[in-house]
């Protein structure tokens, strides 16, 4: 990467606020959205609440490796830290650390030039075909149990936990909620993949959240999918015996084996999920949208490339893109396989990694989305999901947050985030939805 260090200061308005102990301080880009262009200078710079003899310590990095660390010790208040004219694609990432935990800014350059690390295997259709014809010979068998739903939904809603026979080692489970009143062929599909885990809060279908899904816009069908196939509504003793259990270290499971790896199975309880989903009388034959974050994203993902029926998704920090990044000189999607799995011989994770990598399986997508970035998250990096979204055909809205680790962010910039980033994620999912 050829770039120019100058000390120039320059100001934005978007900026991270650092409280360390006795230190406090913002890092800023000298461009809101994070995005530039080739040879577009870009600048972060620090501006400190007052001068102490603290030092920093700042590590740029790009694409997730470490280009070069530096001590600080600030003289003024406002200084340059990184000052630079990109003519590469690439993602960069600038981390300040002071007397409490690390804090950062990042950007990205051309992101349009990102292409995946793995070549899409030939056979890559041919496979899912056959797994989608084996799923079909299963007859299709379901149970249905009724849920209370809150008080503030009754008489206007139902919401029911269900459970389908599926390929593989768990079937789906799920709850599945609509309008009380529905008519034949007047509501879309919306469906909700669970972010990766297993014991928590997030990992485990919500009724309160199926049922509010059901009720956005002018109603829908709404599918709340745990990813596992674990029973619901179970107690957390439940939830840590499988998390420490059976589904200890999941994602790892299998990696060199495309007819047993871990995300065969969870793939294909979507698919199944789908299916059923689309037998619903009250389905308008039209909208299918698929919503996740994290893992959650993966699946909305795979959802997407393996059943054209989805018109939409909305995708959060999306996991499980770009699994071949390591390959080209970045750090892959979570959950990082290729990195993870040192006893795999390259050869076994080549034969069966591609087939599940949401960035060769978007490209057969007919679906319109809505992504958010986040430009210093190392679990799901921008370039691994800026890789996946360029083999994308459909129409694309795609935010990036600067300050934006895998979490949501917190303080003071949590109220900026809300309103830049996710009102409109939500908005966009009300108005698919009328």
């Amino acid at each position: 990467m050829k770039a120019k260090y100058r000390l120039t200061v320059m100001f934005a308005a978007l900026s991270a606020t650092l409280s360390l102990a006795a230190q406090s301080f913002q890092l800023s880009l000298n461009k809101e959205s994070g995005v530039y262009v080739k040879g577009e200078r870009a600048v972060i710079t620090c501006r400190m609440d007052s001068l102490t003899a603290d030092s920093l310590t700042v590590r740029v990095s790009v694409n997730n490796r470490l280009l070069r660390e530096e001590h600080i010790q600030p003289q003024r208040q406002a200084f340059p830290l990184f000052d630079a004219a990109i003519d590469s694609t690439c993602a960069v990432s600038l981390e300040v650390t002071g007397k409490g935990a690390p804090e950062g800014i990042g950007f990205v350059v051309a992101p349009e030039g990102f292409r995946a690390g793995y070549e899409e295997p030939a056979d890559l259709i041919d496979y899912w075909n056959n797994q989608k014809a084996l799923l079909r010979a299963l007859p299709m068998q379901v149970k249905t149990t009724t849920l209370e739903v809150p008080e503030q939904y009754q008489r206007k809603c139902v919401c029911q936990d269900i459970e389908i026979n599926c390929l593989g080692p768990a079937p789906v489970r799920a709850y599945f909620a609509k309008p009380a009143k529905a008519g034949k062929g007047s509501l879309p599909i919306v469906i909700l993949c669970r972010a990766a885990g297993v014991s928590g809060a997030w990992c485990r279908c919500q009724v309160s959240e199926c049922v509010g899904n059901a009720m956005l816009g002018n109603g829908a069908l709404s599918l709340d999918l745990n990813a596992h196939g674990m029973l619901n509504g179970q107690t957390d003793d439940y939830y840590r015996m499988l998390e420490n259990g059976l589904l200890r270290d999941y994602f790892e499971h299998n990696a060199a084996d495309r007819e047993t790896y871990y995300f065969r199975g969870m793939y294909l309880r979507l698919l199944r999920a789908i299916e059923y989903m689309t037998q619903q009388p009250e389905w308008d034959g039209k909208r299918i949208l698929v919503i996740g974050e994290s893992q959650g994203g993966g699946q909305a993902v795979a959802a997407a490339g393996l059943d054209t029926r989805v018109t939409a998704v909305v995708l959060n920090v999306p996991a499980m893109q770009d699994f071949g990044g390591t390959r080209v000189g970045r750090r892959g999607g979570w959950p990082h396989p290729i990195e993870n799995h040192k006893d795999l011989s390259t050869a076994m994770l080549n034969a069966c990694l591609p087939y599940f990598d949401g960035a060769l399986l978007i490209r057969h997508s007919k679906a319109e989305i809505y992504c958010e970035i986040g430009l210093i998250d190392t679990t799901c990096p921008p370039s691994a999901v800026w890789s996946s979204l360029n083999g994308a055909p459909g129409k694309k809205t795609v935010n990036c947050v600067p300050f934006r680790t895998h979490a949501w962010p917190s303080g003071r910039l949590r109220p900026y985030w809300e309103e830049h980033f996710l009102h409109p994620r939500e908005q966009f999912i009300a108005d698919y939805l009328k």
